[in-house]
């Protein structure tokens, strides 16, 4: 499996996706690096110029699916995209006293965690299935494995992608297209910092990038980690779902 030398990263002014630029920066590498904020983007460019990459910064809100869809299919004309990451996301909760999520905020993640990645996965196909070559990365979480009573939107947001991305995978498989469901735990960031209860395993965001690129050149169907909680939270998911509400209550996350 040849590198990717033109790799697209929505998301890339936060921590997991900045991490992933700067991972991938190098010489002959053609990043396209998408965010919200403008100013992170910009030093983030530098930075992987410097690091011998040529880098192209696009601003906007992905929740604007027009502009998202216009910008992609814009940019696989252009070039070969070999990668594109599907990173941008945010996160919402109950509350410190649990008065429950905003319906406002429920909206907003939807259309960033899920209607937006479904948005430029249908942007970038037709050009990798015409090619019959390309690599598709999705950004899901461990939280897809079973709902948290403090982020019950988040984990169904999650839990979407993830079977999104499976059945993608299987799909695609034949065309000699490349679907990864991506799925970390917690990854130091000021989102994950937002994010109410315990956060064990924590790993930085420059772990998280390295462990997410070794999974894509191997091609792994899921790549998880790390792989205490990655086990644990798939016991969530195959144990009955009333004992594993009582343990995550008990380990601190129920609201």
């Amino acid at each position: 499996m040849k590198k990717p030398a033109c790799i697209l990263i929505t998301g890339a002014s936060g921590s997991i996706g900045g991490a992933l630029a700067r991972e991938y920066a190098a010489p002959g590498v053609t990043l396209i690096l998408h965010g919200r904020n403008q100013a992170l983007l910009d030093a983030l460019a530098v930075e992987c110029e410097q690091r011998g990459a040529s880098a192209r910064v696009f601003g906007f809100d992905v929740r604007d699916t027009a502009r998202l869809q216009a910008w992609a299919r814009q940019v696989s004309a252009e070039m070969p995209l070999d990668l594109v990451i599907a990173n941008a996301g945010m996160n919402i909760d109950i509350g410190a006293q649990g008065q429950g999520e905003r319906w406002e905020d429920v909206e907003a993640l939807l259309d960033t965690n899920v209607r937006a990645v479904l948005a430029l996965v249908d942007a970038v196909l037709p050009v990798m299935r015409a090619r019959r070559s390309g690599q598709i990365a999705l950004v899901s979480s461990l939280a897809a494995y079973f709902g948290l009573p403090v982020t019950p939107s988040y984990c169904a947001s999650k839990a979407a992608i993830k079977a999104y991305g499976e059945g993608l995978r299987g799909w695609l498989a034949t065309e000699g297209i490349r679907v990864n469901v991506v799925m970390p735990g917690y990854v130091e960031s000021p989102m994950c910092e937002s994010m109410p209860g315990p956060k064990p395993f924590q790993v930085t965001a420059a772990r998280a990038a390295s462990l997410i690129r070794l999974g894509l050149q191997k091609n792994q169907a899921r790549i998880s980690f790390p792989f205490p909680l990655n086990l644990g939270t798939w016991f969530l998911a195959v144990l009955p779902a009333g004992v594993s509400t009582r343990i995550v209550r008990w380990l601190g996350y129920g609201g």
